[in-house]
């Protein structure tokens, strides 16, 4: 199945300029959404992961259906305001825009192998708060996984000891 064919182009969205690929037509396709999960589990079949970490939202749903499907946990992170526990912060830049996402401070033990996963991969400023954090548990990236990947920008580089892929690339 082509699953680029499931993705909505919305131009000058969130922003004027901006790209937006909308992923609503992939999770409304029961076959495309299960095709996008499988592939990123066999991605990471042997990734030995504890846990999956994931940014809200549309991280969120590739991040807590792949964990369920490796019978894995799954740890949400999200901005200020939104988590009801102590929580742990990091600031970050985004290629429109800057932001601060939190999570839990008791979510990831020293030492434990987790598996990061977004809807999207562009500049990378999302992926590199998440990874900030992780890091800052002392927890080790057992990979990153993402369903698409802006390659024109060129956010794998700063992933490439973290084992980063991606089912489906634009150029």
């Amino acid at each position: 199945m082509d699953l680029r064919k499931l993705i909505r182009d919305i131009p000058d969205y969130p922003k004027q300029g901006i790209l937006f690929f909308d992923i609503t037509p992939l999770l409304g396709d029961p076959e495309g959404f299960r095709q996008a999960v499988d592939l990123l589990a066999e991605r990471f079949a042997d990734a030995q992961a504890t846990k999956i970490v994931a940014a809200e939202a549309r991280g969120f749903i590739f991040g807590a259906a792949l964990a369920y499907k490796m019978g894995i946990g799954f740890v949400p992170v999200r901005k200020p305001g939104k988590l009801p526990y102590k929580t742990r912060s990091v600031s970050y830049d985004l290629e429109y825009g800057s932001d601060t996402l939190c999570m839990h401070e008791d979510a990831l033990l020293r030492g434990e192998k987790v598996l990061v996963i977004d809807d999207l991969l562009a500049t990378g400023g999302t992926l590199s708060g998440v990874v900030k954090l992780i890091e800052d548990f002392g927890a080790e990236i057992a990979g990153i996984g993402v369903v698409i990947e802006l390659s024109f920008l060129n956010g794998r580089e700063q992933f490439k000891s973290y084992g980063c892929e991606s089912i489906l690339q634009i150029a």
